[in-house]
C-alpha cells in the first residue's frame, strides 16, 4: 500500500466504514474517520490511540454539505493532501414500497444519495487540483438486484448512488480521478439488526414483505461474510494498478448480480425488435 495516502471514510464507527479504516490503519496509510458523534464511538478512540499521529477522527453529518466541507478543509490541513474518499455514511429502511411513511422516504435519500453527493462535491476540487484520487462509493447488491420485497425504499437510494457514481466516473476520469462502486451482500455488520422497519398493515402484503421480513429475522448470522476480509478486497482494488468502477463484495452479491444481468440479456434479446424509422 501506498502509505502516503490520505483515507476519508464516512461512518467510520461501525460497519464497511470502521472496517475500511482498520484495514488502512493497519497498512500504515492516514484516515480521517468520520462520524456524525464521534464522540460516542469508543472504537474510533481506540484505532487513533492504536496509531498515534495517523488517525484523525472528526465529526461528519453527510446531509449537511458545510460538514462535508469543512472536513475536507480538516484533512488538507492535518495532512497535507487528500487521497481516498470513502462515502460509506448510510443506512437502510424495509417495509412495503406504499406504505412506508414520506418522512422515513426522504430522510433515507438525504443520507444515502444527498449525503454522498455532499461528499463528493467537497472533495472534488482538491482531487482535481491534484489530478489525482479516488472515490469509493459504499453501495450495495441492492443496487443492481433489489433482493426481497421490503427493501424498494433502500434499493431505490442505491441505484441512485450507482447512477451518480457512473456518470462521475465518466466526468473526471481524465482527470486522474477514479471511481469504484462497491457492491456488498450480507455481510456481519450492524445492517440486518439497524434497519428501520414499518410494519406492514395490509394484509396484501403478508405473502410478500411480511414473509420477507420473517426471513431475514431467521437468518443465522453465522453465514454473513466477513467485513474485515470485505475490507482488504476494498483497499486492495483501490490500490491495484485498474481499480474496477464496479467492486461485488460476497458470493451472494456475485451470484444475485450476475443472475439479474443474465434475465436482462435474455429479455434484451427476447424483445429486441427492429423498428421502422419515422416516414
Amino acid at each position: 500500500m501506498n502509505t502516503d495516502r490520505v483515507w476519508l471514510i464516512t461512518g467510520a464507527s461501525s460497519g464497511f466504514g470502521a472496517a475500511v479504516s482498520r484495514a488502512v490503519a493497519a497498512e500504515g496509510a492516514r484516515v480521517v474517520a468520520t462520524a456524525r458523534n464521534p464522540s460516542h464511538a469508543q472504537s474510533l478512540r481506540e484505532l487513533a490511540a492504536a496509531h498515534p499521529g495517523r488517525i484523525l477522527v472528526t465529526r461528519l453529518d453527510v446531509t449537511d454539505a458545510e460538514q462535508a466541507q469543512q472536513a475536507v478543509t480538516q484533512t488538507v490541513n492535518t495532512f497535507g493532501r487528500l487521497d481516498v474518499v470513502v462515502n460509506n455514511a448510510g443506512y437502510g429502511v424495509f417495509g412495503a414500497t406504499e406504505e412506508v411513511p414520506d418522512s422515513a422516504v426522504r430522510e433515507i435519500f438525504e443520507t444515502n444519495v444527498f449525503g454522498s453527493l455532499n461528499v463528493i462535491r467537497a472533495a472534488l476540487p482538491v482531487l482535481r487540483g491534484q489530478k489525482s484520487g479516488h472515490i469509493v462509493q459504499i453501495s450495495s447488491v441492492a443496487g443492481v438486484a433489489s433482493p426481497s420485497p421490503g427493501l424498494g425504499i433502500y434499493a431505490a437510494t442505491k441505484f441512485a448512488v450507482e447512477g451518480l457514481n457512473e456518470g462521475l466516473a465518466r466526468e473526471i476520469a481524465h482527470l486522474g480521478i477514479g471511481v469504484t462502486i462497491v457492491e456488498p451482500g450480507m455481510f456481519g455488520t450492524s445492517f440486518v439488526a439497524s434497519l428501520g422497519i414499518t410494519p406492514t398493515k395490509d394484509p396484501d402484503y403478508s405473502a410478500s414483505v411480511e414473509a420477507a421480513h420473517d426471513r431475514l429475522a431467521q437468518l443465522d448470522p453465522s453465514i454473513y461474510g466477513d467485513p474485515d476480509r470485505a475490507a482488504r478486497q476494498i483497499v486492495d482494488a483501490v490500490e491495484s494498478a485498474a481499480p474496477p468502477l464496479r467492486l461485488p463484495v460476497g458470493r451472494d452479491a456475485v451470484d444475485a448480480i450476475r443472475t439479474k444481468l443474465t434475465g436482462q440479456l435474455a429479455a434484451l434479446d427476447e424483445w429486441d425488435v427492429p423498428v421502422a424509422p419515422v416516414g
